[in-house]
């Protein structure tokens, strides 16, 4: 049995490595990820989590793991900014306000799928004019859902979560162990 993780985040990647997991092969899918019309947030996460353990190619006892993280102001989904003007209409959006992070997480075993959906909130304050053209510049922003990652500079925007941290970052990590074992990976097992 082989661990497939569909994701080209470097973060999910090490998240899995807190708990002992290392992928046995790394294979991000290609999908679009476009919001259908009226798609709700949590809804849409589910939906391309899903879309994206659909479309990794794996032998049928291998497991494959995917998941998505969405920023969700209200109704309004918020992905990976194109650009940095939308990057900063994201964060204008969102500072001040409290938000939620949804990850879903999937697993696939051959025709088998369990899945997750972890929804946490967060607060980020307002930022300055400086703060945020110095944060624009660094570019941390690019292929961030919301225009932000809680794990770099952009932590010190964040005042307040609810939920996990670690859903937050990208992957969280008691449900993923949870779906795990579910799944029959052996996840706390004896050294050779």
């Amino acid at each position: 049995m082989k661990l497939i993780l569909g994701s080209g985040s470097p973060r999910r990647k090490e998240l899995l490595a807190q708990i002992g997991v290392v992928a046995d092969d790394i294979r991000p899918p290609d999908i679009d990820e476009t919001p259908l019309a009226g798609e709700l947030p949590k809804s849409y996460c589910a939906r391309i989590a899903r879309q994206k353990a659909e479309a990794v190619v794996a032998d049928p006892g291998d497991i494959v793991l995917c998941a998505d993280t969405t920023v969700a102001l209200g109704r309004r989904i918020m992905g990976k900014p194109v650009d940095a003007v939308e990057a900063a209409a994201f964060l204008v959006a969102l500072g001040g306000r409290r938000h939620r992070i949804i990850t879903s997480v999937v697993l696939r075993q051959g025709d088998r799928f369990w899945q997750r959906d972890v929804v946490s909130q967060a607060k980020m304050k307002r930022l300055s004019d400086d703060e945020l053209n110095a944060y624009l510049a660094s570019g941390d922003w690019q292929g961030k859902a919301g225009g932000y990652a809680i794990q770099g500079p952009a932590g010190a925007f964040i005042p307040w979560i609810s939920g996990s941290f670690t859903g937050i970052v990208g992957l969280p990590l008691a449900e993923t162990a949870a779906l795990l074992q579910v799944a029959g990976y052996p996840l706390y097992k004896e050294a050779p």
